[in-house]
């Protein structure tokens, strides 16, 4: 469950919160980017997990991902949520690629 500042995120059904990995501030050369030209990282952190996929059936499936797990998503996943002084996303296990 993500927690900030006394504020519970608790995701439902199939969706997940990940907590995004800080963008490069420098490049390989050693050059400063400014803000504007850092591209936000398509990897982050689980934070928490719903309960599961709910079948046809009604019969629940757990998600493959679990809290704290190491993630690689798309580019264009989800949504980006501010709950206190955090900033997390939140998608679909679907849009998850690999974790590592």
């Amino acid at each position: 469950m993500a927690k900030s500042k006394g504020t519970k995120l608790i995701p439902l059904g199939d969706r997940v919160v990940v907590q995004r990995d800080e963008a490069e501030t420098t490049t390989a050369g050693g050059i400063v980017l400014p803000d504007s030209a850092k591209n936000k990282p398509q990897r982050g952190k689980v934070i928490a997990v719903g309960e599961g996929h709910v079948r046809r059936d009604g019969k629940k499936i757990a998600l493959t991902v679990k809290e704290g797990d190491s993630v690689l998503f798309t580019s264009y996943a989800g949504e980006e949520i501010k709950v206190g002084d955090g900033e997390f996303l939140l998608l679909r296990e679907s849009d998850i690629l690999a974790t590592f």
